[in-house]
């Protein structure tokens, strides 16, 4: 669950291409979060600063341009109780009503926002010109501020004319109301001044306000800053060591067994593990695939090498074909070159309609096209390709060659439906199924030369006959086979009358010649099932297998008959030679087989005292040894 759970969090199942796309995105993702996150802070510090600059320190100048108006106010008002020049009264009055005008504008700037102009009323120059945002509705300050300062415009206009009549009346003395005025006057002043410093005081606040509060998007964009790259520092070291993992470790394990393969000392069974199911994946998996068709290979490689016969590695293989591939119509054929016939070896029973081929093709082996050409032939990609291939068949056929010693010396013909090849006429299970061939080629081509050997060791090399080492060998089994049959064995025993003759008149090429006649004579008499040993020089034996009792005096005199009528060439014409014949059968007349062969040979020392060129059937009487 947990490695599920993994595997889903770092993209694991999905493809290289997708996992880093969204590995990207991630890595995207992570800097947009910052950008936005920077990007917000900038609006809200840039909005806090646009505060205090547009408005908050606008509004904190006016009020203290307004509080300082209000302070001189009040010292032209301790200016004007003892002035005695009326000019300079007058001077100091329109002052004061200019700054009460200044204080009005300010005020109307305040609550309409705009342009706010600062003029040095004693020299009527400007100090600074600046603009202010309008108040809020919920701002009271002009609306209170207003009341007292008309309430000082009315009080300078007593004080102006209680003044200006003191002095153009110089007997009256109106000091006492004068001083009352002024009094009223100042304390009108302080409370417009205080009104006007509480307000900058709130303008200081606001201004404290959002000072701190630019702080602290300061301070938690720093920290939201710190956490995101953290964050994202931390996951994209999760993700890239996982994602590595899962690349890195599966194409590590495949290097290594390449470099073992290349050394020898891989171990096929050793699987690499599957982390994911994107291409690392499928190629970890293939791979696995393939060591194991390898390993597969090598075993099957190993197990036909220590097989007795030719006939298991091709059983064996025959087995691979339909079990493991799915292969069930298939022949193997073996080729003889030096007979120029193909012989079926499996399946080991065929009958003539389970041959896919001419039957001229058994017989010349030139006639097959893959023997002549040695690559593979396919009517799937070229249909009728192949002109000794049965027509009635409606299959495709597929014959690849078993290249032996640079020679043609199998073929194995596979037979398809064409609905299981693809577009490219090709089937996976036969690329497969070739591959097999290719590694069982050398241990065919071995136990084939085995076979070669052993056969000349077993064989004349003259005629072509089995010799007596043969008859050594194989002894048991064919009597055992007999035996268990309950059938006879007949024996015949033969040799050339006057053989010797015929080297002292016409040299042993002619002697020669005259022995492969009459090995040819004996195979054209008996069946295919019987055997022909030579037992010796000019002596022949012959083996009739599976036979009743009786049957061998009738294949004898046919080949004392043949024998007798045959003629050999020789340099100078022809010649004829007459064979003398000794028969006995086995278990008829013994119950030791070797015995059997010693009572064929005794009849045939009969017929040679009986004249030559006769054929006699061994009975009781002719053995007089007391043992054999």
């Amino acid at each position: 669950m947990i490695n599920k759970f993994i595997n889903f969090i770092t993209f694991a199942d999905l493809s290289i291409r997708k996992k880093f796309l969204l590995f990207f995105l991630g890595v995207l993702f992570w800097f947009a979060a910052m950008f936005i996150t920077s990007v917000a802070t900038n609006v809200t510090i840039n909005r806090r600063t646009d505060t205090i600059a547009g408005r908050v320190m606008p509004l904190d100048r006016i009020s203290r341009k307004i509080t300082r108006k209000l302070q001189r106010m009040g010292i032209d008002a301790a200016g004007m109780q003892a002035v005695s020049d009326i000019n300079d009264f007058n001077k100091k009055i329109d002052r004061s009503r200019t700054r009460l005008m200044d204080i009005r504008s300010f005020l109307s700037a305040m609550e309409l926002g705009g342009q706010v102009y600062d003029i040095d009323r004693d020299n009527n120059k400007l100090i600074e010109r600046f603009t202010v945002t309008p108040l809020a509705a919920a701002e009271k300050f002009p609306d209170d501020l207003l009341p007292l300062i008309d309430t000082l415009d009315m009080e300078l206009a007593e004080l102006a004319d209680s003044k200006l009549s003191s002095l153009n009346n110089m007997q009256q003395d109106n000091s006492g109301l004068m001083a009352d005025k002024i009094r009223q006057y100042r304390q009108t002043l302080s409370s417009a001044t205080a009104l006007s410093e509480r307000f900058s005081s709130r303008t200081a606040e606001m201004f404290t306000a959002d000072l701190k509060a630019i702080q602290d998007v300061a301070t938690l964009s720093l920290y939201v800053h710190g956490g995101l790259i953290l964050t994202a520092s931390a996951l994209l070291l999760f993700f890239t060591v996982s994602i590595s993992r899962s690349i890195a470790g599966p194409v590590k394990s495949v290097i290594q067994q390449i470099r073992s393969l290349g050394e020898g000392e891989v171990d096929l069974s050793k699987k690499i593990t599957v982390r994911s199911k994107d291409e690392i994946g499928a190629l970890s998996e293939d791979f696995n695939h393939l060591m194991e068709e390898i390993h597969d290979m090598a075993t099957f490689k190993k197990v036909i090498e220590e097989d007795d016969s030719l006939e298991d590695v091709y059983s064996r293989l025959g087995r691979v074909f339909t079990d493991n591939f799915g292969l069930d119509e298939f022949i193997i054929y073996e080729v003889s070159n030096s007979r120029n016939k193909m012989e079926p070896v499996y399946p080991v029973i065929l009958d003539e309609k389970d041959i896919f081929c001419s039957e001229d093709v058994l017989h010349n082996s030139e006639l097959c096209k893959v023997k002549k050409t040695g690559h593979t032939i396919s009517s799937a990609t070229y249909p009728g390709i192949c002109k000794q291939f049965r027509p009635d068949i409606e299959k495709a056929h597929i014959c690849i060659p078993m290249i032996i010693s640079g020679k043609t010396g199998g073929v194995v013909q596979f037979l398809l439906d064409r609905k299981n090849f693809r577009a490219n006429g090709k089937d996976k299970r036969l690329f497969k199924a070739e591959q097999y061939i290719r590694e069982s080629l050398s241990v065919i081509e071995a136990k084939r030369l085995m076979n070669r050997l052993r056969e000349s060791a077993l064989k004349d090399s003259l005629t072509g006959l089995y010799n007596r080492r043969f008859l050594q060998e194989y002894t048991e089994t064919l009597i055992a086979g007999v035996l268990r049959r309950e059938k006879t064995v007949g024996l015949i025993m033969c040799d050339l009358d006057f053989f010797k003759q015929v080297n002292d008149l016409y040299g042993h090429s002619i002697g020669d010649m005259v022995l492969k006649e009459t090995a040819g004579v004996l195979r054209k008499c008996i069946r295919t099932a019987d055997l022909v040993i030579r037992f010796g020089g000019e002596e022949f034996l012959v083996l009739m297998l599976d036979i009743n009792e009786g049957e061998t005096l009738n294949v004898a005199e046919k080949i004392r008959e043949t024998m007798e009528n045959t003629r050999i060439k020789v340099s100078d014409g022809t010649i004829k030679k007459t064979i003398s014949v000794g028969i006995s059968e086995f278990p008829a007349d013994t119950e030791s087989f070797w015995q059997a062969i010693k009572f064929a040979d005794v009849a045939l020392y009969k017929a040679k005292e009986a004249g030559r060129n006769k054929v006699v059937r061994f009975n009781r009487e002719m053995w007089t040894e007391n043992q054999f």
